[in-house]
């Protein structure tokens, strides 16, 4: 017994050691890069069977290249769908790249990718897993979701590619979520992003050539690009906060937000600033769920809303301030995104588009959702808050 605790700890006291330097090592290599304002045409997605409809069209459209990078692509029939028509593309002339997340996709298996290669398909995973640091590699994920047709349109947000996104899946339920496709100006930021993962990936580097940039019109929609390599997007939401004058409304299918952002939240409740919070009541991932409730106590007694989606399951990640700004894209409000994970989200400071957020957030808040009272967290059964003390201690990797 002596001996496998020494091993256990031994362990524990590499997988720490793995992740600490394995992260230095990493922010030694990231910098922080700014996008110009653009101004795109935008349409927004709600849905998942609407984004596909959209997307599967974009796709066979295209006349000269299609780039495409996800988080996860599943092995089932819309998957498969995807999938086959990148073929078909390839097949007919069209340049595809497709660049997938090592561990998002595990599903995809060494048959699909040798199919895919066989029919033209430039293909290649992303953030795989490496020595010497494993551990933190394996958790160094790309959650980025962009597409690129043309160089003229672009899509980004929270869809992947799956039969839950469209609601298929009996647990979830519905699948609530953003997506927003761009056509014109905006799309070169896009393009620029997924050639720099794709060139991570594959030491094929495609910034230079003009072909993929073609001359784009602007749109009426404002926007500004914002990649972040699990660094950078914490400091800068936590200054938005601060400034924060009259509202704050967060919509995350994962709230684990660390001690410091917490701090910054109860600040602007302080100040009067109204806060509400809308996350899933049920979870896709074990312990997510209860990792955010020690920090709901202390919300709920500084006056915060926190309400929570019934009506499916909700991944949308939108952060409103004071009806002014949108913060929309991949990342989630957790340690996670905060501080591993490669994102991608832009800000948008234009009235309609505010309006449309908004306007989707408070219906899934006030018709869609069940109101976390002190009362129902404090009849929290005792599992549960065996599982909010464990998930605690493994929150930085949820």
């Amino acid at each position: 017994m002596t001996v496998i605790l020494i091993l256990l700890l031994i362990f524990i006291a590499w997988l720490a050691i793995d992740f600490f330097f394995g992260r230095l090592k990493h922010l030694n290599s990231v910098s922080k890069r700014n996008y110009p304002l653009r101004h795109a045409h935008w349409q927004l997605f709600t849905d998942g069977q609407e984004l596909y409809n959209h997307l599967f069209e974009d796709i066979s459209n295209a006349k000269h290249h299609v780039h495409i990078l996800f988080y996860i692509v599943k092995n089932d029939l819309i998957s498969n769908d995807f999938l086959n028509l990148l073929k078909k593309k390839a097949e007919e002339g069209v340049k595809v790249r497709l660049l997938l997340d090592r561990v998002g996709s595990y599903r995809i298996s060494r048959k699909e990718v040798r199919q895919l290669r066989e029919s033209g398909v430039h293909f290649s995973f992303s953030n795989k897993p490496r020595f010497p640091f494993i551990f933190y590699t394996l958790n160094y994920r790309n959650h980025r979701k962009i597409t690129v047709i043309d160089g003229n349109i672009g899509y980004f947000g929270g869809f992947n590619i799956g039969k839950e996104y469209l609601g298929h899946d009996p647990y979830l339920g519905y699948w609530q979520d953003f997506h927003l496709k761009i056509h014109g100006d905006g799309v070169q930021d896009l393009q620029s992003e997924f050639m720099s993962d794709w060139g991570k990936a594959t030491n094929e580097h495609l910034h230079g050539e003009s072909v993929y940039f073609p001359k784009l019109e602007q749109g009426p929609l404002p926007l500004r690009f914002l990649p972040t390599d699990g660094a950078f997007i914490k400091d800068l939401l936590i200054d938005l906060i601060k400034n924060s004058k009259s509202e704050i409304l967060i919509g995350t299918p994962y709230f684990i937000p660390g001690y410091e952002m917490l701090q910054v939240i109860l600040a602007a409740r302080k100040r009067g600033v109204n806060v509400k919070i809308l996350v899933p009541y049920k979870a896709d991932h074990p312990f997510v769920k209860e990792a955010a409730f020690p920090y709901f106590k202390v919300m709920l007694k500084a006056g915060c809303q926190i309400y929570r989606y019934t009506n499916g399951f909700y991944h949308g990640k939108i952060i409103l301030i004071d009806n002014e700004l949108c913060d929309f894209g991949t990342a989630n409000f957790d340690k996670r995104s905060f501080f591993i994970n490669d994102e991608l989200n832009c800000f948008i400071r234009d009235p309609a588009f505010i309006e449309k957020i908004r306007s989707e957030f408070l219906i899934d808040v006030f018709h869609r959702s069940e109101k976390l009272t002190t009362k129902k967290y404090e009849k929290r059964p005792f599992l549960q808050r065996g599982k909010e003390f464990f998930s605690s201690l493994i929150s930085d990797l949820l």
